[in-house]
């Protein structure tokens, strides 16, 4: 059964880290305004959360800050995803800590950001590493993110976990990403 489980588990990471690249080539009907997209995949000693989000529901505009206060608001949104255990409280049965976040716009000058975006769509995307004792045992994400934003409305969830692949939705102010019993 481990045998069988090993590589379904990294085509389910494979198979959803892919999903981005190719929902980037379609039209840009993916980039939503209060809506975030993540990918959770719990894999062996790890849980990665790939995040898809417009810009504007972290700091309210599309662009790059041009006052200080909009410097500001950006600072500390970048604050607050870099401090991604606040942000995703994964089940305390797996006992994750955060590792690698990686955060990416092109807007801001994080990174590879979003190439060839429509002027006026601008993207914050991230992803958020967790190393587990015991990642299988999770059951559950508390996501955060509407309590620290005020632009999100609605997270679209895809899970690929042992227990299965998962489709969810969070509406504000609905929190828990559950994926099992």
């Amino acid at each position: 059964m481990t045998l069988f489980r090993r590589p379904f588990v990294t085509f389910a990471i494979t198979a959803l880290l892919a999903a981005p690249l190719a929902a980037s080539a379609q039209a840009q009907a993916a980039h939503v305004h209060g809506q975030i997209r993540l990918d959770v995949v719990v894999d062996g000693p790890t849980i990665v959360i790939a995040m898809e989000s417009p810009l504007d529901n972290f700091v309210g505009f599309e662009r790059a800050p041009r006052t200080d206060a909009e410097k500001k608001t950006v600072e500390d949104a970048i604050a607050q995803l870099r401090a991604g255990a606040d942000l995703f409280k994964i089940d305390p049965a797996a006992n994750c800590k955060l590792g690698p976040v990686t955060l990416r716009s092109a807007t801001l000058g994080l990174g590879k950001g979003e190439e060839g975006a429509a002027e006026g769509h601008a993207d914050l995307d991230g992803s958020f590493a967790f190393n587990c004792t015991n990642a299988t045992a999770a059951k559950f994400i508390d996501v955060e993110l509407f309590n620290a934003f005020k632009g999100p409305r609605q997270i679209e969830a895809q899970i690929a976990a042992p227990q299965g692949q998962f489709k969810r939705t969070l509406k504000r102010p609905a929190t828990r990403l559950a994926w099992a019993k």
